[in-house]
């Protein structure tokens, strides 16, 4: 339990660092764009798995 007090602890710290510089605005815009081609790929998965079943069946 004391570990994961320790980890949670390192991972509040980095978090902060973070949050308190420069850093989090860069990160976010690269969190957005990662977020919509993560959805795109999503959709064009899905659409090319409901052709092929219905190819297969």
């Amino acid at each position: 339990m004391l570990k994961l007090a320790l980890f949670f602890l390192i991972i509040s710290l980095v978090a902060g660092l973070f949050g308190f510089s420069g850093i989090s605005a860069a990160s976010a815009g690269i969190a957005k764009i990662l977020f919509f081609i993560a959805i795109t790929l999503f959709v064009v998965f899905l659409v090319i798995a409901l052709f092929i079943t219905k190819a297969v069946t």
